[in-house]
């Protein structure tokens, strides 16, 4: 696949709120067999529950706090990966046989290299993902993929979360919706449908 870069702007999900949060975007750059995601995040810094930095392993949960994920299948194909990336710098990735039906074991993919730089207003992450990471050996199969992201307010009663992707299919915050995996990815190059 040749060399390519997109800027993308994620969409807070009408059902939930993000007062802190002023735009939250990611550049999509293909660089030779990786894939790197430069997520940007301008907000109210200090009113938002940021994960401090940790040793870079795969854990769980990492969703129920500030993370930003990735989920990509194979056109036609009812499987799909879940990527779960933490401004901490831990990871998962899980597989689906088909949707939120969660397979027992997780894949055994190389660990993404996960950077963050924090500054007043800004929260900068770049995750670079082996091209295989994301669909295995063949790259002539082309994928769709969702980008999205959960923000966790630090200030509210609840902790309360705002929902962020390229599109909300539904009237409830849904990452795994088929119909949300909207960045197309073929031999060609990538497209947003």
């Amino acid at each position: 696949m040749p060399d390519f870069q997109k800027t993308l702007n994620l969409i807070c999900h009408p059902a939930t709120s993000a007062p802190t949060v002023g735009s939250l975007s990611v550049a999509v750059e293909f660089q030779g067999d990786d894939i790197v995601f430069h997520y940007c995040l301008l907000g109210d810094m200090a009113r938002l529950r940021i994960p401090p930095e940790q040793v870079p392993a795969r854990a769980d949960l990492l969703w129920e706090h500030t993370c930003f994920e990735l989920f990509v299948a194979r056109e036609a194909d009812t499987a799909y990966r879940e990527f779960n990336f933490s401004p901490s710098g831990q990871w998962a990735v899980f597989d689906f046989d088909d949707y939120r039906r969660r397979k027992q074991d997780d894949p055994p993919v190389p660990a993404p290299m996960i950077s963050t730089r924090l500054t007043d207003g800004r929260l900068e992450m770049n995750v670079v993902v082996p091209q295989t990471a994301l669909y295995g050996e063949s790259g002539e199969t082309p994928l769709q993929i969702g980008i999205s992201a959960v923000i966790e307010a630090a200030d509210t009663v609840d902790g309360g979360h705002s929902y962020w992707a390229l599109h909300h299919p539904s009237s409830r915050p849904d990452f795994h919706h088929r119909a949300g995996f909207s960045l197309n990815v073929s031999p060609r190059g990538p497209s947003v449908i």
